[in-house]
Formats: C-alpha cells, structure tokens, sequence
C-alpha cells in the first residue's frame, strides 16, 4: 500500500499548535472509584455515567465505543474492527480480537488492493461482535448494565444529533474532492448547510436500535446482516452475508514481557503488539533507565531500538495461516541480539515505507481495579468510503493492509495489523493502561511514553505533554527524516544530526506523533489523562 495514501489526523491541530508557539498540557484526572479515557467528551461522560453507577471497566468501554461510532465517525464506525486488552484486580488478563476477516471471494484482486471504494471493503468488521463478546466475557465481573442498556446514549446521539467535532469537519473538507464517489457517503455525512443545528443520523440511529433489541450477532445474522450484505454487494464490494455470518471475535493469551519491575500485555499477531513488546526488549538491554530523560543519547536509543524491531514486523501475519515465532523475537537471546545491533553513537539509515492510519483509543479502570484497554478503527480517515445501503453504516478499508507473502490477501485471512493497546502489570496487578492512534506510529509512541512513565516516574499528563517523534514518512514528508516536536532543545537537535540523524521539526504538540491515553493505578488511586495532541479527556468517578 502507497505510503500516502491516507493523512494523519495531525494537520487537524498543527496550525494552531504551531501559531500558539507553545506546547498545550494534558489534564490530569485522578480519583479511588474509577477512571476512563477517550478522544470525545461525550464518550468519556458516558463511560463514567456507567462506573458512577456501579458499572465495571468493560461496560464503560461498551459505552464509551458505542458513542465513539456515531460522534467520531472519521476515525471508528459499526463497520470496523477493535482489539481488546482485560485484566481484572488480580492480573488475570485476556485479549479480544475483533478483527474481521478477509471475504471468501477474492476474485479480481491479482492486480493489487484499492486504498477506497468498493473494492477496499472486502473483510467483514467486527467491532459488534467485539462488544456482545466482552459483555459476555463480563457477566463474570457482575455485569450491572445491559447490552441493550449500553447502546441507549449511542442511539440518543444519533437519533437526536450532536455538534460536530473540529476533527470530523476537518477530515470531511480534507477528502471533498473524494467522497462525492464514494456509495452511499454524501447523503450520511454531508454537513454542508448544517449550520447551528445538530448533525442526526437517523439510519444509524436504527441499526443502533436493531443491534440493542436483538443482540450484537444481529450485525451478522439478523435482518440487519441482510440489509448491510445487499448494500455492500450492490455498492461493488465482494462481502457476502456469509463472510458476516462468519466473523468471531477470537479470545486468546497476551503476550508478554517483562521490564523494569512490570509485565507489559500485548495482542498477539496479525497486531504488532510484539513490536511494542520487542521496541521495550530493546530498550533494556540498552539501558535506557541510565540516560537522562530528554537528552539526545534518549532519543538516539529509542529510535534505533525502533529500527531494530520494525526489521522483523514485516513477518507479522494471520497466525492461522503463516507461523509467528513471537517466542524467538521476545527471548532473551533474540532481543539481545538486536540490541547489539544497535550503534550507540551513529544512526542506521532508515528508508522503510511508512503506513498512515486512524484510530480511536479509550480505556477504563473501575473501583475494583479491573481495567479494559481498548483500540477500534476502520483504517484510514472515513474508511473505505462506502456505506452500506440505508443502514448508515460506514465500512472498513482494512483490507489496503493486505501487502504480499504471509500477508497477502486470501479468502478468511486477516490482515497485518496496527492497532496494539497495552497494560502493564506491577506486582501482578494493573498498573498502566495505554494506547494511541498512530498506525506506524504507534509503536513509537507507546515506547517513549513506557520509558518516560516506568522509567523516570512521570505522571500521565506529563508522559503525555513531553516532546516527542515520528519516525518515517508521512503525507507530507517523502523521506526518511527523524521529524522532532520543535520544543526539543537546539543542543539535542544538533546531537542527533551529529550521530546521523536526518532530523525536521514538527509544531509543539503536533498529532503527527500520536494521540494518546494514559491511565496509572498507584495504591488504588488512578490518574487519567488524554493527549493534548487530540480533544480527549479523561474523567474520574467522584
């Protein structure tokens, strides 16, 4: 896939970040009854409306993700996927992994994917089933709220309307001169003549409905499952009902790892959670922890780490079809050997495309200690364009991730994937919920953001409101340059070149370098903070 295919969602705030000439900080929040995250207020309020009322960790995050894919409809949708971390007060920890797969017809794809339209729609979603398996998975934790329950703020919201974010506004006037061609998309998120009135979408709002009254599987077997195969069908795309009827949420193990006194969880393959896993490997037996904070031999040792493990991510794939040996990346031994590879003193030159993605992160954490760390997305910006039939739907491009080898396109695979939220345990309980969108970036972000929280003690918002980088290319950037917030120090710019580094400056607090949320439980306290690179929030149960 073209590296420029999708923006990051960094342009939305860049000019305001690069005119206020300063960086903007994270609100912490902090509180003993529970803690949620999410980029929309709406969302976060939601999530904490359901602890407040005596709700656990994973119905705040149904709820929350419910609103999520009606008020950020950019970024996540009912026709996208979301892969899940648990873990409850004593440590004991699933992954969930609502990622949809390929269709069985794959038919006309010999010559490449389109990055849009039609063609681009072909793996089925599962973010739905995802929400009806973890209120299963919950029952156990004494599930207070219904499933039905849970929809009922979504549902409002997209019956009754809501204001439209800058971020949606933004994305929409980004991509004019490409949704007129997209099936079905004017007529479900055209704002234009909007004005002061709230923006409704009334065909969502029904399928909302279906999905609350019948259960998550209506999506996939129901008469819901019916309409949304003839739209996507009669828009071009090759998913059938049966491709619906076929998509599982998958319950696995994490994998994970130990460093510096934590166990830091991640999803297994076709996720790159084991880059995360191996970036942090890396990083001690650097010695990271032994540099100061900030300084040019700190961000020297992650880049280069970054390097490292991004060499082998081109391996990762479907499991079920390809063998991951994720136990000879995280060994001892394996990671050792990529530390070595590391030159303490010069940078290795880096050339490797770069994939844009977009994403929503939002995590829980209720009175008991239990936690859900959780990522939905539908790829790029808007997806693949196309929304099914009258259903208000908005589809997936996941399918663009497909690339060649173990991770080409096949009927029932799924593709290489981004999305990675993590928890890191402490004493075999959890300690730090975290997760960013990013795609490519992610890994990145979630490494300097472990380092500087396990590490050199930083609280959330702090972790969050320091500088930080992207490594690669980008919409706008063609090469292989080391882009650096500009509130870095001259000195350490002037380092990093010296050690071989192609550097360019990004805004103070520029999305370019991820949006993250962070939540730390320290002696039953949890602080919460969203990134000030995106407008989230994070709300404490008072």
């Amino acid at each position: 896939m073209p590296h420029n295919q999708a923006i990051s969602p960094g342009a939305v705030r860049e000019s305001a970040a690069q005119e206020a000439g300063q960086r903007s900080y994270a609100i912490e929040s902090r509180g003993s009854k529970g803690q949620v995250t999410s980029p929309h207020i709406l969302a976060s309020v939601e999530g904490r409306r359901v602890l407040a009322s005596g709700g656990n960790a994973i119905e705040a995050v149904i709820a929350m993700g419910a609103v999520l894919a009606v008020v950020y409809p950019h970024f996540n949708s009912l026709g996208g996927d979301a892969v899940w971390l648990v873990a409850d007060e004593n440590g004991k920890s699933r992954c969930f992994m609502a990622i949809g797969q390929a269709a069985l017809d794959t038919a006309g794809y010999e010559d490449g994917i389109a990055a849009r339209g039609p063609r681009s729609a072909a793996t089925s979603a599962c973010l739905v089933d995802g929400w009806g398996h973890a209120h299963g998975f919950a029952q156990m934790w004494g599930n207070r709220l219904s499933f039905s329950q849970l929809l009922e703020p979504a549902i409002a919201l997209a019956q009754n309307g809501f204001p439209v974010s800058q971020s949606q506004m933004f994305w929409l006037d980004f991509r004019k001169k490409d949704w007129p061609s997209w099936p079905g998309f004017a007529a479900a998120f055209d704002t234009n003549g909007l004005g002061s009135r709230d923006f409704v979408q009334p065909q969502l709002a029904a399928s909302l409905r279906a999905i609350a009254e019948r259960g998550a599987r209506e999506f996939y077997e129901g008469a819901l499952a019916s309409r949304i195969a003839d739209g996507l069908r009669d828009a071009g795309s090759p998913l059938r009902l049966a491709d619906l009827a076929a998509t599982r949420t998958l319950e696995c193990e994490p994998l994970a790892l130990n460093y510096a006194g934590h166990t830091l969880l991640a999803p297994p393959p076709p996720t790159q959670g084991v880059t995360t896993l191996m970036i942090m490997g890396i990083l001690e037996h650097l010695g990271i922890g032994t540099v100061a904070e900030g300084s040019a031999e700190f961000f020297h040792l992650i880049v280069e780490a970054i390097k490292q493990a991004f060499l082998l991510r081109g391996g990762i794939s479907d499991p079920a079809f390809c063998l991951q040996p994720v136990d000879t990346w995280l060994s001892p031994a394996g990671l050792q050997a990529m530390a070595s590879r590391v030159d303490q003193s010069r940078a290795m030159p880096w050339q490797e495309p770069f994939q844009t993605g977009d994403t929503v992160y939002l995590a829980a954490t209720d009175a008991q200690g239990r936690c859900a760390s959780v990522l939905q997305s539908t790829y790029f910006d808007w997806g693949s364009g196309v929304v099914a039939g009258d259903t208000g739907i908005l589809w997936q491009n996941r399918a663009a991730a497909f690339t060649a080898g173990s991770n080409a396109l096949r009927p029932g695979a799924r593709p290489f994937y981004t999305l990675n939220p993590g928890i890191a345990l402490k004493g075999g309980r959890p300690r730090i919920l975290y997760g960013t969108q990013g795609a490519d970036g992610q890994p990145q972000t979630l490494a300097t953001l472990l380092t500087r929280i396990i590490d050199f003690e930083f609280g959330p918002a702090a972790a969050l409101a320091a500088p930080r980088f992207l490594l690669g290319r980008t919409f706008s950037d063609n090469n292989d340059t080391l882009k650096i917030e500009q509130d870095v120090p001259a000195d350490v710019l002037t380092e990093l070149s010296r050690r071989g580094h192609r550097t360019a400056s990004l805004p103070a607090a520029s999305p370019l370098s991820g949006q993250a949320g962070i939540i730390v439980i320290d002696d039953g306290v949890a602080r919460g903070a969203h990134d000030p690179r995106s407008d989230g929030v994070a709300l404490t149960v008072e």
